[in-house]
């Protein structure tokens, strides 16, 4: 088959995602430090969009040299379930941050422990139960008038899942929104303690605010151009159009290390270690809570 263009920047996409991602995991696992509710979570991240980086490269692979319905079927499902894991895990830290900040008190007690890993439990259960819905059946591979603008996906399949992308949305929503009321409502303490209000004070309130903006600004940028084109879309409309709404979709597991991982320093320094062998003291890092954004 003629090699398709889209298809090729699917896969360099996917190469980037997969390096990047198994990066976050290699440190993880290797330093023994990080092993709090937060990395557990950024962990959990940054394997889904791993195997999403795979999946996407498996999936070029298989296409244009194992031409088969049954691989077709299980690689659909293998990025399928690794990207509905990934959303998943992004909701999981926000719900996290959100409980770092209201349940400050009683963060590092073991119900936060459990919490997360019955949250991850869940989230990669219902992941795989996802992505095994097109290989059980639920696929247009013999009626063609029930696929979607993503074959071998039927249009209630990805209508589901949209569904699912929407309420998730909104719920990272409301969660940032009740995070930024309890940022600056923090802030405004600790500046009406100090008898008066500081330049600082709004400085802080305003990078908080920012970056909680910058982070559901980017995923829903990502990825609300594909889901709402896999609920209006058609599947005589040209495949261009699916790509094109595709690739962006796929950036935001390209982005997720950044966000989340390479930003913090304990990740950094723990890269220093793994790559320099050493820790060099006179780079200073300060230790970031939960709760930083």
């Amino acid at each position: 088959a003629a090699l398709n263009p889209w298809d090729v920047m699917l896969c360099v996409s996917g190469t980037a995602i997969a390096c990047e991602n198994a990066l976050v995991v290699a440190i993880i696992c290797y330093s023994p430090a990080l092993r709090t509710p937060m990395f557990v979570l950024v962990g959990s991240l940054a394997t889904a969009d791993l195997l999403a980086g795979l999946g996407l490269i498996l999936n070029f692979v298989f296409q244009y040299v194992i031409r088969s319905e049954t691989v077709s079927l299980l690689t659909v499902g293998f990025l399928v379930a690794s990207f509905a894991a990934s959303v998943s895990s992004l909701l999981a830290i926000t719900v996290d941050r959100y409980l770092s900040l209201y349940n400050a008190l009683t963060y590092y007690s073991e119900r936060t422990v459990l919490c997360i890993h019955t949250m991850l439990a869940g989230a990669w259960g219902v992941s795989l139960c996802l992505g095994l819905l097109p290989v059980l059946g639920w696929n247009c591979l013999h009626d063609r008038t029930s696929c979607s603008v993503v074959r071998p996906l039927t249009k209630s399949n990805v209508t589901l899942l949209s569904a699912s992308f929407f309420l998730i949305f909104l719920i990272m929503l409301h969660l940032y929104i009740e995070i930024c009321k309890i940022v600056c409502r923090h802030a405004h303490q600790i500046a009406l303690q100090q008898h008066f209000l500081t330049a600082s004070h709004y400085v802080t309130t305003k990078k908080g605010v920012s970056t909680l903006a910058i982070i559901l600004g980017t995923f829903g940028a990502s990825w609300l151009p594909f889901a709402i084109y896999c609920v209006v879309g058609d599947p005589d409309y040209p495949a261009v159009y699916t790509y094109a709404t595709l690739l962006p979709a796929t950036y935001n597991s390209m982005i997720n290390p950044i966000i989340y991982a390479y930003r913090n320093q304990e990740i950094q320094r723990s890269m220093w270690v793994l790559f320099c062998g050493c820790f060099q003291a006179k780079v200073s890092f300060r230790s970031r809570s939960p709760s930083d954004v």
